[in-house]
């Protein structure tokens, strides 16, 4: 995974780094953990299972949901939308990718 380290990219203070189409966007002074990379590594898996477009698609359809759902609370939005469900529930099992089943985000 290519990481590109920048002053703006992703928005807000409470992100750290965004993956798009498999490029790591990082804030400078962000630590690249394992954790960090792994996380990304099942959105790249996520966006490769469902061809790139449509998960930015179903992505943004999803949150913009989720948003309602939290009354406008944008942070709480976006920790609840399925495809960041289960990169943060496992983040930190640097094997999950090789058992990981498809389309993971909707299974529990």
């Amino acid at each position: 995974m290519r990481i590109i380290r920048n002053k703006i990219i992703p928005f807000g203070a409470k992100y750290a780094a965004i993956n798009l189409f498999g490029l790591l966007f990082v804030k400078n002074g962000v630590d690249v953990s394992p954790r960090l990379i792994n996380h990304e590594l099942i959105h790249s898996r996520q966006g490769r299972e469902l061809l790139w477009v449509p998960f930015y698609i179903v992505y943004v359809l999803e949150w913009t949901w989720r948003v309602v759902q939290f009354h406008g609370n944008l942070y709480q939005a976006y920790r609840h939308i399925s495809f960041e469900e289960e990169a943060y529930r496992n983040e930190h099992n640097l094997n999950y990718l090789n058992s990981r089943p498809r389309f993971g985000m909707w299974r529990k």
